[in-house]
């Protein structure tokens, strides 16, 4: 895909009602900033969460319906997660990027399925994974045909129940493929309320900020109308409110840094 990208919506597909009217405000930002592009993401299905009392969401059917009607009618592209190999085609059909999610980066079939559909895939770097070594997802992504691959940086575990950002991680990464910064899975607690994960939302726009001053393709950012009651990830999703102000820092914070922009980086790693 073309020019910077904000990926952003709710972690899971709760309803379509709350689909829609976040992805009006992700429409209106794509009206008033036609130089990014603006893509809708949310998960049909959130396998990995801290305890089988949590929700998941409603499922590959109801997932995927929901998400069609956010493209017809208000024309954003699509992302979603999958979880399993033969899950690739059938979200092909309806999304516009294909996400693998971190805890997944290094499993074969799954990369080769997604591969496969012909549409662009962003790998989540996993927490356990230095960023250097993410080439390897990337050569196999492009053996098994992938046209275009994103990296996302979504922080690494430090200790127990928490996640620094390397920023290093951004030029090393892209002398390899396309980098995405993933601002609200980086201020993640992961299992930090013992039931389920916690988060310091306070902190992700400073590292968005930061993030786009290195050199990055792109921001991914969880946002939600009232994150506090969300259904997943709320301690680290970003009022939908604050959605405007971030977008405009990052313009404006993109625009000095294009000016200093690195050469892409050559690991000698």
């Amino acid at each position: 895909m073309d020019g910077f990208l904000v990926i952003a919506g709710p972690c899971v597909i709760e309803s379509e009602d709350l689909l829609l009217r976040v992805g009006e405000r992700l429409r209106t930002l794509q009206e008033r900033y036609p130089e990014i592009t603006f893509v809708f993401k949310s998960s049909f299905d959130k396998a990995n969460r801290s305890s089988i009392n949590s929700f998941r969401g409603h499922g590959l059917d109801f997932g995927l319906k929901a998400l069609r009607r956010v493209k017809d009618e208000l024309g954003l592209p699509l992302t979603t997660d999958i979880h399993e190999s033969w899950q690739a085609d059938p979200v092909a059909e309806v999304v516009d990027i294909i996400q693998i999610p971190a805890f997944l980066c290094r499993q074969t079939d799954l990369l080769v399925s997604a591969a496969k559909t012909g549409k662009p895939v962003n790998v989540k770097k996993g927490q356990f994974l230095a960023p250097w070594d993410a080439k390897n997802i990337v050569e196999k992504l492009k053996v098994a045909g992938a046209r275009e691959v994103f990296l996302t940086e979504r922080g690494s575990s430090f200790g127990y129940n928490n996640l620094v950002v390397d920023f290093r991680s951004l030029p090393i990464m892209s002398s390899f493929a396309k980098v995405i910064f993933d601002g609200t899975h980086s201020v993640q607690i992961p299992g930090g309320l013992g039931d389920r994960s916690g988060g310091r939302r306070e902190f992700a726009f400073p590292l968005i900020r930061a993030a786009v001053a290195v050199g990055c393709d792109g921001v991914f950012m969880e946002t939600h109308p009232d994150p506090d009651r969300a259904l997943s990830d709320g301690p680290n999703q970003i009022p939908l409110e604050e959605l405007d102000r971030i977008v405009e820092a990052i313009i404006e914070i993109r625009g000095v840094a294009e000016r200093y922009r690195y050469e892409r980086f050559e690991s000698a790693l």
